[in-house]
This record gives C-alpha cells, sequence and structure tokens, in this order.
C-alpha cells in the first residue's frame, strides 16, 4: 500500500505544471461569518452571481471557505483587495497538477495583481490535487469522475459582489484544461485565460467567450504541436493522465471560428509573438506564444528545489504573464 501512495505521488508530481514553493495541503485560514456562508449548501435555486442581495459582504483580505458538491467537501480561497468595490469582477485561479489554491496564490501573482485592479480571487483546490478534465485526465478527479464543473459554478454563486458580467478563469496545465471544459460546459465566463494548457473535453456547441492563450513553443508536458506529452499515458490504470491534445493553433483557430472571429493580426516582440483577433460584440482571441519556453507560468516566481529534484521548467523571463492577462479579460467583459 505505501508503495502504491508513493508511486502516485511520484506521478502527480511528475505532473506538475506549477512552480510555486508550497507543496504542503493548503491549510486555509479560519473562515470568517462572511466566508464560513459558503460552507452551507446551497439553495435548490442558487441565485445567479451578483444576485447575493442578503449575503454579507467578502471581508477585505484573505479568507477561506467550503462548499459540499456531490456530497464532497471542497475548499478554497478568496482574496478581496481593500479598494475592491461593492460589485467587483471575480477571476477564478486554477492550480496545476500536485498544486494547490495557497500554491497558485503564492506563486503567479494574482493578489498584488488584484490590489492593483480592485478585482476579487477565489483560489480552489482540486481533489488529490488534480482536475477532471475528461475521462482520461487527470488523475484521482477524473478517475472518480469528481463534479469539478459544478464545484467552481457553485464557488462563483457563493462569492457575494461579483459582477456577473466580470467573471474570469485561469489557470495552468491541468487547470487551463479546466478552465476550457468551464468555456465549453457553462455561461458562467466572460472570458478564460489557459497557461501551458489544452483542451481535451468534448465541447460541441460552445457559447463564445473571450480567450487569451499563452503557452511556450518547447512545452515537453502539453506540446505546442499538438499530440502525447512526455507525463502522458493511456489514460487507463488507478491514475489516469492521457494528454493528446490538438495543436494550440489550432485549438484557437477553432474559437475564433466559435467567436466568428476576423483573421488574427500578429505581432511579435523578442521571443514573444501575440496573434489577436478582434471579435464581434467586444469579444477577443489571443494567442501568446513563447519561444523557448517550456512548462511553466511566465513571470512567476523561481522553484529551484523543485525545479531540480523534479525536472520542471523555469519560469519564462520574457513575459509577465498575470498581469498581461488581468489586462486582457479587464477589457473583455460579456456581451
Amino acid at each position: 500500500m505505501k508503495r502504491r501512495t508513493a508511486l502516485a505521488a511520484v506521478l502527480l508530481l511528475l505532473l506538475a505544471g506549477c512552480t510555486g514553493r508550497d507543496r504542503r495541503d493548503p491549510a486555509p485560514t479560519e473562515p470568517t461569518a462572511a466566508a464560513s456562508t459558503g460552507a452551507t449548501p446551497a439553495p435548490a435555486t442558487p441565485p445567479s452571481p451578483g444576485e447575493q442581495t442578503g449575503a454579507p459582504p467578502l471581508p477585505a483580505g484573505r479568507s477561506s471557505a467550503k462548499l459540499t458538491v456531490d456530497g464532497r467537501e471542497r475548499t478554497y480561497l478568496l482574496y478581496r483587495p481593500a479598494n475592491a468595490k461593492a460589485t467587483a469582477p471575480l477571476v477564478v485561479v486554477l492550480h496545476g497538477a500536485v498544486g494547490t489554491g495557497q500554491q497558485a496564490e503564492r506563486a503567479y501573482g494574482w493578489n498584488a495583481e488584484a490590489d492593483k485592479g480592485g478585482f476579487l480571487v477565489a483560489y480552489p483546490d482540486g481533489v488529490n490535487r488534480t482536475w477532471n478534465v475528461s475521462p482520461d485526465c487527470c488523475g484521482v478527479a477524473a478517475r472518480d469522475d469528481v463534479d469539478d464543473v459544478g464545484f467552481i459554478e457553485r464557488l462563483v454563486k457563493a462569492v457575494p459582489g461579483v459582477d456577473p458580467k466580470r467573471i474570469y478563469a485561469t489557470g495552468i496545465s491541468n487547470g487551463a484544461m479546466l478552465a476550457y471544459r468551464l468555456a465549453c460546459e457553462t455561461t458562467t465566463f466572460a472570458g478564460i485565460a489557459p497557461v501551458a494548457g489544452t483542451m481535451l473535453n468534448k465541447c460541441d456547441n460552445p457559447a463564445p467567450l473571450s480567450i487569451i492563450h499563452i503557452h511556450g513553443d518547447k512545452d515537453p508536458t502539453i506540446p505546442y504541436g499538438g499530440g502525447p506529452g512526455k507525463r502522458s499515458n493511456d489514460g487507463g490504470g488507478r491514475l489516469p493522465v492521457k494528454i493528446d491534445g490538438p495543436s494550440v493553433p489550432s485549438l484557437i483557430d477553432t474559437w475564433r471560428r466559435t467567436d466568428n472571429c476576423p483573421a488574427p493580426a500578429t505581432t511579435k516582440a523578442g521571443t514573444v509573438t501575440t496573434s489577436l483577433a478582434t471579435c464581434p460584440q467586444g469579444r477577443a482571441v489571443e494567442l501568446i506564444t513563447v519561444a523557448g519556453a517550456g512548462h511553466q507560468w511566465p513571470g512567476s516566481k523561481e522553484a529551484p528545489v523543485a525545479q531540480r529534484i523534479f525536472q520542471l521548467d523555469p519560469p519564462s523571463t520574457a513575459l509577465a504573464a498575470t498581469p498581461t492577462i488581468w489586462s486582457f479579460l479587464q477589457a473583455h467583459p460579456k456581451s
């Protein structure tokens, strides 16, 4: 039993799309009265985002909360800057495999960006540090068919003071995959921002939305050109990890067709190539390609020990992904 547990841990570590320092289980702060409202199961017909008129305001600073979804307790962290308005945008940040909400909070700089932009941030925790994006990926969450889409939708509805036209999701690796699934299966989000991810789920009739996708062209885990990544397996066994998606440019072309976009305009600055399509109804679809970059969040904190032990790619310094993403998202509310 110990050996199987160790092998599972190693596999998940190899899947890591996170470069933060924290590898422990999250230790949420004690919920405040406002945050603990998220622990109460939602009513049969939960309010839409921004309609929680009777809920107490989210306290400034960090807080934590819990939800019970499909019989499973789920946890998440929240951050509200002191300058946030009574109704503010919300960014849901989805960690990579083996990451946690706490790790994502520390690694990618979203709280500091929220302080500047006056928006709310949520950091949910995956089950066993993974997200269910398809029957074959990834890990325990996929194996047990965890309702991660339902969890994220419930989370958004539980946060008071959210502008319903400015709800966004971003994530890296396995978290980026979940962002795409959310885009396909919900109409909650005005835009998503996948980093070093792909789309593995079925997506037959998605609603149009804005997308900014950032990817390194030397990513070995989720190849820029598509196909199996080096961590991929056949999707079988106790920990399914089948990563075999389309090329990133073809994936973005698919979403440009969904949004009825014209041909994109392409610019280049050093090793960063940006391809931006400005689409009807105020939407946009943008691909940022970082030449020479691997599987990482550009501009995030270095983690030398973890990078050495687990052979993780160092974060690129050619681009600061977090402010780049927020600049794009804030310009594209739901039409």
